[in-house]
C-alpha cells in the first residue's frame, strides 16, 4: 500500500509540474493560452490526488480532511479554468496570473499544511 501511495504522490507532483511548467513557459510579454500540457497536467494531478486520498483513507494513517477539502476545491477550480479555456486562442493576463497563483497555492498548501515529523 505504501508503494502505491508513493507512486500516486509522484504522479500527482508530476501533474502539477506539467501545469506550472506550461504556465511559466508563457511568462513575460506576449499572448497566453491554455496548452495541452497544462490540460494533461491538471487532469493528472486532480485524478492522482483523488486516488491518493482513497489510498490514504484505506490505510492506517490519518487523513487531514480539511486540507483535502481545500486542495480538492482549488484543484477543481483549476481544472474548470483550464478546460473552459482550452479552445480559446488566448486568455487574459489576469486569468493567467490567477491560474499561476492557484497552482502555486496548491503546492504551498501541500507542503506547509503537512504534519512535522521529528
Amino acid at each position: 500500500m505504501d508503494t502505491l501511495r508513493l507512486i500516486l504522490l509522484i504522479i500527482h507532483i508530476l501533474g502539477f509540474s506539467a501545469l506550472i511548467g506550461g504556465l511559466l513557459a508563457q511568462a513575460g510579454p506576449g499572448e497566453k493560452k491554455v496548452t495541452g500540457v497544462m490540460r494533461d497536467g491538471v487532469g493528472t494531478a486532480f485524478l492522482a490526488g483523488l486516488l491518493l486520498v482513497g489510498v490514504l483513507e484505506g490505510g492506517d494513517g490519518d487523513v487531514n480532511h480539511a486540507k483535502v477539502g481545500v486542495k480538492l476545491l482549488l484543484g477543481l477550480v483549476l481544472l474548470v479554468l483550464v478546460m473552459a479555456n482550452m479552445r480559446r486562442e488566448r486568455i487574459p493576463n489576469g486569468l493567467w496570473i490567477g491560474m499561476v497563483a492557484l497552482a502555486v497555492l496548491q503546492v504551498v498548501i501541500a507542503v506547509a499544511w503537512s504534519p512535522v515529523h521529528t
